[in-house]
């Protein structure tokens, strides 16, 4: 069969849950299904709401435990921080000066790990993303070992005006079923501090859904405003990321969701996004970049979540 055949009946073949789960993600499935051990405690809440909604609050005590690497998490953003003071100064005057309202730049968000973070597995920015709970949850809400697909820690940058690009309502499409995003607070973050906030109900097992009318298109990307998502979603039913230092948020980010304009003081977190093995067509398309050879792994949620897609 010719090679553009098959690439049209692979992109038809996916957009059916049946073939995008049994097919092309039929070793990670099938394997979870063989190993799954069951979810509880803390972790069996978040699930729970993750299900229901689409977006789950805990906090790294309630979730991690006293053990958990998020300490060590602080104390390096900390460094990072000061080590790149000179940096961050200048991206606050770029985006104070940036007023472009419709790019798909985001000039108010400063990555600390740069643009394509190093995947290094002795790294805490890495080994936060693969402790126990979190990958228990990840791998339950995906229904297969899910892979581990991007890592960074975000510090956005206060900014007056209008909303703009992710700050509007959107959904994300780095897979077409399933996009389960962690986000860590690093600061407290309140109304003012951009929090991360989620349409109830919009993500793919909350049922069909309606699209709302959109102040601007980017290729298939559309932005809407508060007023727009309304007629959709009642407000009573956006749930805001909030909280104190430590709060973690999980979110199916395939359903309606805005953060990042912070109007009175900056953001700054952690965050990591899983999705399924198959949702990387090319190992070209990692979002970061390889150490040379990552350590084989004897715990199978983590030797997954680390897999480099085979070419």
């Amino acid at each position: 069969m010719k090679p553009e055949i098959l690439r049209k009946l692979a992109r038809t073949g996916r957009k059916y849950e049946l073939t995008w789960r049994y097919f092309f993600n039929f070793t990670p499935t099938l394997a979870y299904k063989l190993n799954r051990r069951p979810v509880s405690g803390e972790a069996a809440r978040v699930l729970g709401d993750l299900n229901r909604n689409g977006v789950a609050l805990t906090s790294a005590q309630a979730l991690l435990g006293p053990d958990s690497c998020y300490a060590e998490l602080e104390a390096t953003v900390e460094r990072l921080e000061a080590e790149q003071a000179d940096k961050i100064a200048v991206a606050r005057v770029a985006a104070a000066n940036n007023h472009n309202l419709r790019s798909s730049e985001k000039p108010f968000v400063f990555s600390l790990l740069g643009e394509r973070p190093v995947l290094d597995a002795n790294d805490v920015c890495v080994r936060f993303a693969l402790q126990k709970p979190i990958l228990q949850i990840a791998n339950a809400y995906l229904g297969m070992y899910a892979r581990l697909r991007y890592f960074n820690v975000w510090h956005n940058l206060m900014t007056k005006g209008q909303a703009r690009a992710s700050q509007l309502w959107h959904y994300d499409r780095d897979d077409l079923y399933y996009i389960l995003k962690v986000f860590v607070f690093l600061v407290d973050i309140d109304d003012q501090t951009g929090p991360f906030t989620y349409a109830a109900g919009t993500h793919f097992k909350g049922g069909p859904r309606r699209e709302p009318a959109y102040l601007y298109k980017e290729g298939y990307t559309t932005r809407s405003d508060d007023a727009q998502m309304a007629e959709i979603v009642p407000p009573e039913r956006w749930i805001k990321g909030v909280g104190p230092k430590g709060t973690i948020v999980f979110a199916d980010t395939h359903g309606y969701h805005k953060g990042g304009f912070a109007q009175e003081r900056d953001r700054i977190m952690y965050t990591c996004m899983f999705s399924s093995p198959s949702a990387q067509p090319q190992p070209a398309d990692e979002l970061f970049e390889r150490s040379g050879e990552i350590p084989l792994l004897s715990d199978k949620e983590q030797s997954f979540a680390l897999a480099a897609r085979s070419a």
